[in-house]
Protein backbone atom coordinates (compact mmCIF):
# COMPACT_ATOMS: atom_id res chain seq x y z
CA UNK A 1 0.00 0.00 0.00
CA UNK A 2 0.88 3.25 -0.99
CA UNK A 3 0.83 5.89 1.74
CA UNK A 4 0.68 9.64 0.25
CA UNK A 5 1.93 12.13 3.18
CA UNK A 6 0.81 15.76 1.94
CA UNK A 7 4.24 17.36 3.28
CA UNK A 8 7.41 18.81 2.22
CA UNK A 9 8.92 18.71 5.98
CA UNK A 10 11.47 16.13 5.95
CA UNK A 11 10.99 15.98 9.68
CA UNK A 12 7.55 15.05 9.44
CA UNK A 13 8.38 12.70 6.89
CA UNK A 14 11.02 11.09 9.18
CA UNK A 15 8.86 11.33 12.29
CA UNK A 16 6.15 9.15 9.96
CA UNK A 17 8.42 6.74 8.96
CA UNK A 18 9.60 6.30 12.53
CA UNK A 19 5.82 5.47 13.68
CA UNK A 20 5.15 2.65 10.53
CA UNK A 21 8.38 0.97 11.56
CA UNK A 22 7.53 1.10 15.41
CA UNK A 23 4.03 -0.12 13.93
CA UNK A 24 4.88 -2.67 11.71
CA UNK A 25 2.94 -1.06 9.14
CA UNK A 26 3.81 -2.37 5.74
CA UNK A 27 3.27 0.42 3.55
CA UNK A 28 5.55 2.77 0.85
CA UNK A 29 5.65 6.52 2.44
CA UNK A 30 5.64 9.02 -0.56
CA UNK A 31 6.31 12.52 -0.74
CA UNK A 32 4.34 15.53 -2.84
CA UNK A 33 7.85 15.84 -4.34
CA UNK A 34 7.10 11.83 -5.26
CA UNK A 35 3.82 12.12 -7.00
CA UNK A 36 5.10 15.38 -8.83
CA UNK A 37 2.40 17.60 -6.85
CA UNK A 38 3.13 21.18 -6.65
CA UNK A 39 -0.29 22.90 -6.54
CA UNK A 40 -0.53 26.18 -3.92
CA UNK A 41 -3.04 24.76 -0.67
CA UNK A 42 -5.00 27.87 0.50
CA UNK A 43 -5.37 26.67 4.29
CA UNK A 44 -8.27 29.12 4.73
CA UNK A 45 -10.01 26.99 7.48
CA UNK A 46 -10.87 28.63 11.05
CA UNK A 47 -9.97 24.73 12.62
CA UNK A 48 -7.09 22.13 12.56
CA UNK A 49 -9.77 19.72 10.88
CA UNK A 50 -11.15 22.32 8.10
CA UNK A 51 -7.48 22.86 7.10
CA UNK A 52 -6.20 19.57 7.39
CA UNK A 53 -9.16 18.48 4.50
CA UNK A 54 -8.79 21.02 2.65
CA UNK A 55 -5.10 19.96 1.87
CA UNK A 56 -6.32 15.91 1.42
CA UNK A 57 -9.07 17.10 -1.11
CA UNK A 58 -6.45 19.28 -3.49
CA UNK A 59 -4.33 15.99 -3.24
CA UNK A 60 -7.00 13.98 -4.18
CA UNK A 61 -8.18 15.78 -7.03
CA UNK A 62 -4.63 15.56 -8.47
CA UNK A 63 -3.83 11.71 -7.68
CA UNK A 64 -7.59 11.14 -9.41
CA UNK A 65 -6.68 12.91 -12.34
CA UNK A 66 -3.64 11.16 -12.25
CA UNK A 67 -4.33 8.04 -11.45
CA UNK A 68 -2.32 7.41 -8.55
CA UNK A 69 -4.15 5.22 -5.76
CA UNK A 70 -3.50 4.74 -2.03
CA UNK A 71 -4.29 6.44 1.16
CA UNK A 72 -3.76 10.20 1.45
CA UNK A 73 -2.46 11.61 5.11
CA UNK A 74 -2.21 15.45 5.63
CA UNK A 75 -1.88 17.13 8.68
CA UNK A 76 -2.62 20.47 10.56
CA UNK A 77 -0.72 21.01 13.76
CA UNK A 78 -0.67 23.98 16.22
CA UNK A 79 -0.51 25.50 19.48
CA UNK A 80 -3.61 26.53 21.48
CA UNK A 81 -2.95 28.33 24.64
CA UNK A 82 -6.18 28.40 27.04
CA UNK A 83 -5.70 32.15 28.19
CA UNK A 84 -5.26 34.25 24.76
CA UNK A 85 -8.84 31.96 23.70
CA UNK A 86 -7.00 29.13 22.02
CA UNK A 87 -4.05 31.25 19.81
CA UNK A 88 -2.32 31.04 17.79
CA UNK A 89 -3.98 27.80 17.06
CA UNK A 90 -4.58 27.52 13.30
CA UNK A 91 -2.47 30.88 12.96
CA UNK A 92 0.87 28.84 14.39
CA UNK A 93 3.23 28.99 12.00
CA UNK A 94 2.28 33.04 11.16
CA UNK A 95 1.66 34.28 14.67
CA UNK A 96 3.87 37.38 14.14
CA UNK A 97 2.99 38.44 10.39
CA UNK A 98 3.73 36.49 7.23
CA UNK A 99 7.66 34.08 6.95
CA UNK A 100 8.06 35.09 10.64
CA UNK A 101 11.65 33.95 12.45
CA UNK A 102 11.10 31.58 15.28
CA UNK A 103 12.49 34.12 17.68
CA UNK A 104 9.54 36.69 16.53
CA UNK A 105 6.49 33.76 16.88
CA UNK A 106 7.98 33.24 20.63
CA UNK A 107 8.57 36.88 21.64
CA UNK A 108 4.38 37.51 20.78
CA UNK A 109 3.41 34.75 22.71
CA UNK A 110 5.69 35.83 25.83
CA UNK A 111 4.49 39.13 25.21
CA UNK A 112 0.80 38.26 25.13
CA UNK A 113 1.40 36.03 28.16
CA UNK A 114 2.85 38.40 30.37
CA UNK A 115 -0.39 38.89 31.81
CA UNK A 116 -0.69 35.37 33.89
CA UNK A 117 2.88 35.04 36.04
CA UNK A 118 1.63 32.03 37.38
CA UNK A 119 2.00 28.61 35.74
CA UNK A 120 -1.88 27.64 36.30
CA UNK A 121 -2.52 30.55 33.97
CA UNK A 122 -0.06 29.36 31.70
CA UNK A 123 -1.83 26.01 30.47
CA UNK A 124 -1.41 24.78 26.57
CA UNK A 125 -1.81 22.10 23.78
CA UNK A 126 0.01 21.09 21.12
CA UNK A 127 -2.79 19.47 18.94
CA UNK A 128 -2.13 17.42 15.11
CA UNK A 129 -5.07 16.67 13.31
CA UNK A 130 -4.59 14.24 10.55
CA UNK A 131 -6.68 13.55 7.81
CA UNK A 132 -6.81 10.48 5.50
CA UNK A 133 -8.30 9.75 2.57
CA UNK A 134 -8.49 6.16 0.97
CA UNK A 135 -8.71 6.68 -2.61
CA UNK A 136 -10.50 3.68 -4.13
CA UNK A 137 -13.21 4.31 -2.01
CA UNK A 138 -12.56 8.34 -1.20
CA UNK A 139 -14.15 7.94 2.67
CA UNK A 140 -12.46 9.82 5.07
CA UNK A 141 -10.61 9.21 8.54
CA UNK A 142 -9.77 11.52 10.51
CA UNK A 143 -7.87 11.45 14.07
CA UNK A 144 -6.73 14.25 16.89
CA UNK A 145 -3.60 13.86 19.00
CA UNK A 146 -2.96 16.15 22.24
CA UNK A 147 0.09 17.24 24.31
CA UNK A 148 -1.07 19.17 27.56
CA UNK A 149 1.74 21.60 29.02
CA UNK A 150 2.75 24.76 30.17
CA UNK A 151 4.22 28.21 28.15
CA UNK A 152 7.33 29.13 30.50
CA UNK A 153 8.11 32.54 31.08
CA UNK A 154 11.31 32.48 29.20
CA UNK A 155 12.73 31.01 26.01
CA UNK A 156 14.97 27.92 26.10
CA UNK A 157 17.55 27.38 23.45
CA UNK A 158 16.15 27.76 19.73
CA UNK A 159 15.81 24.99 17.37
CA UNK A 160 13.43 22.57 16.73
CA UNK A 161 9.77 22.92 17.02
CA UNK A 162 8.80 26.62 16.62
CA UNK A 163 7.62 26.63 20.05
CA UNK A 164 9.61 23.89 21.69
CA UNK A 165 11.95 26.52 23.76
CA UNK A 166 8.85 27.66 25.26
CA UNK A 167 6.44 24.91 25.89
CA UNK A 168 6.80 22.73 28.77
CA UNK A 169 5.25 19.42 28.50
CA UNK A 170 2.95 18.28 31.59
CA UNK A 171 5.16 16.91 34.33
CA UNK A 172 8.36 18.53 33.46
CA UNK A 173 9.76 21.01 34.44
CA UNK A 174 11.94 22.79 31.66
CA UNK A 175 11.24 23.81 27.77
CA UNK A 176 10.57 20.68 25.20
CA UNK A 177 14.08 22.24 23.60
CA UNK A 178 16.25 21.53 26.38
CA UNK A 179 15.35 17.93 26.52
CA UNK A 180 17.28 15.36 25.30
CA UNK A 181 15.97 13.52 21.94
CA UNK A 182 14.60 10.11 23.95
CA UNK A 183 12.45 12.65 26.05
CA UNK A 184 11.19 15.08 23.74
CA UNK A 185 9.68 11.92 21.78
CA UNK A 186 8.44 10.31 24.28
CA UNK A 187 6.02 13.66 25.45
CA UNK A 188 5.87 15.44 22.68
CA UNK A 189 3.48 12.66 21.00
CA UNK A 190 0.79 14.42 19.46
CA UNK A 191 1.42 13.68 15.62
CA UNK A 192 2.47 9.96 17.17
CA UNK A 193 -1.06 9.84 18.97
CA UNK A 194 -2.94 11.10 16.25
CA UNK A 195 -1.22 8.69 13.70
CA UNK A 196 -2.21 5.34 15.75
CA UNK A 197 -5.34 6.22 15.97
CA UNK A 198 -5.24 6.37 12.07
CA UNK A 199 -3.62 3.14 11.50
CA UNK A 200 -6.05 1.20 13.95
CA UNK A 201 -8.88 2.48 12.21
CA UNK A 202 -7.01 1.49 8.65
CA UNK A 203 -6.17 -2.07 9.59
CA UNK A 204 -10.07 -2.59 11.10
CA UNK A 205 -10.56 -2.24 7.59
CA UNK A 206 -7.95 -4.17 6.09
CA UNK A 207 -6.58 -1.34 4.67
CA UNK A 208 -2.73 -1.88 5.86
Amino acid sequence: MKLIYGTGNKAKVEAMKRIVQENNINVEIVTLKDIGFDEEIIENGKTFEENSEIKARTIEKYCNKNNINGIIITDDAGLCIEKLNGEPGVYTARYAGENPTQIENITKVLDNMKSYPEMKDRKATFVCVLTAIILESGEKIVARGECKGYIAKEAGKLGGLTYSPIFIPEGFEKPMSEMPEKTYEAVHNHRDIAMKQITMKLKEKNLL
